[in-house]
């Protein structure tokens, strides 16, 4: 279980300091990636052609995105080390909470690079996107490599490394 838990405080850190690049603190007020088939999805399609044009705005929504996913990994590894102590059920309810929100960073990165127009990032963000996919919520294959790997990918994409 170190290793893990390094790698949680190693990502927090990781995406809270160095994958802003400057970027503004999100907002809860501020845009969030719309996952898709939701009603979100539908009713921004113009601002989406727009921001389709816009690689410094998908940069840095895309580094917001995975700041916030930094913040609710570092929370769901502590859940599921809690549940562990709670049983069966406590433990599968938390496996899906994070296993869901793995996918919801994935089907971000995804969308994101779906809406790029900039070829470079279009693929960083893809490549990211499968990245975390094939973590299937299996945070204990996360470590600091990976991450930082990810986010050289996204700084490189993005101007910033």
């Amino acid at each position: 279980m170190r290793t893990p838990a390094l790698a949680s405080v190693a990502l927090a850190a990781l995406l809270l300091a160095g994958c802003s690049g400057g970027d503004p603190a999100p907002t809860a007020a501020g845009p969030t990636p719309a996952v898709a088939g939701s009603a979100a999805a539908t009713t921004e399609k113009p601002t989406d052609t727009a921001l389709a044009e816009d690689t410094e705005a998908i940069c840095a929504q895309a580094s917001r995105t995975s700041t916030s996913f930094g913040t609710t990994f570092a929370e769901d590894y502590q859940l599921l080390i809690k549940a562990a102590a709670e049983g069966a059920e406590a433990k599968a309810k938390a496996q899906e909470k994070v296993t869901r929100d793995v996918e919801n960073f994935s089907f971000a990165l995804l969308d994101m690079s779906k809406l790029a127009s900039d070829a470079e990032l279009k693929k960083a963000l893809a490549a990211m996107g499968a990245q975390i996919t094939a973590l299937k919520g299996d945070v204990a294959k996360i470590d600091d490599k990976k991450l930082a790997a990810l986010h050289a990918t996204l700084d490189k994409a993005c101007g910033r490394g």
